[in-house]
């Protein structure tokens, strides 16, 4: 029958599994389901309500992307769930009509500029602890507690903002430094994690000279601390995600010692309460505080 009317012998399968009846296929019967089915899908109610539009709206002004803006909404259930691809069509849509909602993405439609090798100027630092040294529990990312840190310089070295991302919960905790010194983010590192140092069990930085004070921090912090192999980002793979998180509000051409601890703590809120699809849409500031059983609530009033 396929070879005859020329078509796949799958598409006969799923004809007569969908169209049969009590009394098998019948061409009429067939027709009038197929029919039935047309009218159904043609009067669904709009996935895209102007209740859900806006709280898409409300979600891309936070800088939440599609993907998790609809995950987000079919994990909580809340107005119509609908596919990143329609929120996506939808932005586009408002573009071509003069809108803006484009510009809240973290590339803004750009693609992704390659890093390019250079002069790292990078030395050697005593006492230095490979990370083939560093627990086999760390790569598994099962446990809270194992940091990865590193530092984004502002232009015209204006300061720097060491980050600090939890691997287990994506948590990230940020500070600005006026100058990258060893001494500067010693202090940094110790007064943001020190508050919460039963969860900090491990540290793993680049080989920058400004972590060259590792034993001082793992000794007060109570860690272990480790490097990753040089030219070996992909190590502190989401320490090098969350600085391109966090470049979105402090591009390379801006000069950091212009950002006050208020306007970095607000960027620090956004990226720990915005749900990660990694963590099933949950948020990094949930998930911590779930494991920590409510560790960080408890940081956050000392």
């Amino acid at each position: 029958m396929a070879r005859e009317l020329n078509i796949h012998r799958s598409t006969i399968y799923r004809e007569t599994k969908r169209n049969s009846g009590l009394k098998g296929y019948r061409h009429k019967q067939a027709h009038e389901k197929a029919s039935l089915r047309r009218w159904e899908a043609s009067s669904k109610k709009p996935k895209m309500t102007s209740d859900t539009i806006s709280i898409i709206e409300q979600k891309l002004k936070k800088q939440w992307s599609p993907e998790q803006i609809a995950g987000w909404l079919k994990k909580e259930s809340y107005l119509r769930a609908v596919s990143h691809e329609t929120i996506y069509k939808y932005v586009w849509g408002d573009k071509r009509n003069g809108g803006t909602l484009y510009k809240e993405f973290r590339h803004r439609g750009r693609k992704y500029n390659k890093r390019h090798k250079g002069r790292t100027g990078r030395g050697c630092i005593p006492n230095r602890i490979d990370i083939d040294e560093r627990p086999k529990e760390v790569e598994e990312k099962t446990r809270l507690g194992d940091w990865e840190l590193d530092t984004i310089i502002g232009t015209d070295q204006s300061g720097a903002i060491v980050s600090m991302v939890e691997r287990r919960s994506k948590l990230t905790k940020l500070a600005i430094v006026s100058k990258k010194t060893a001494a500067a983010v010693e202090e940094t590192l110790v007064k943001r994690l020190g508050p919460i140092k039963d969860f900090v069990l491990t540290l793993t930085s680049d080989n920058g000279k400004e972590f060259v004070n590792h034993e001082s921090i793992g000794k007060t912090l109570g860690a272990g601390f480790y490097f990753a192999k040089p030219y070996h980002a992909w190590q502190r793979g989401l320490n090098e995600h969350t600085n391109g998180l966090v470049r979105q509000y402090c591009p390379k051409s801006r000069r950091f010692d212009e950002i006050s601890p208020d306007e970095l703590m607000r960027i620090e809120e956004l990226l720990n309460n915005r749900p990660r699809k990694v963590l099933e849409f949950s948020t990094p500031i949930e998930i911590f505080n779930q494991l920590s059983e409510g560790g960080l609530n408890v940081a956050l009033h000392n």
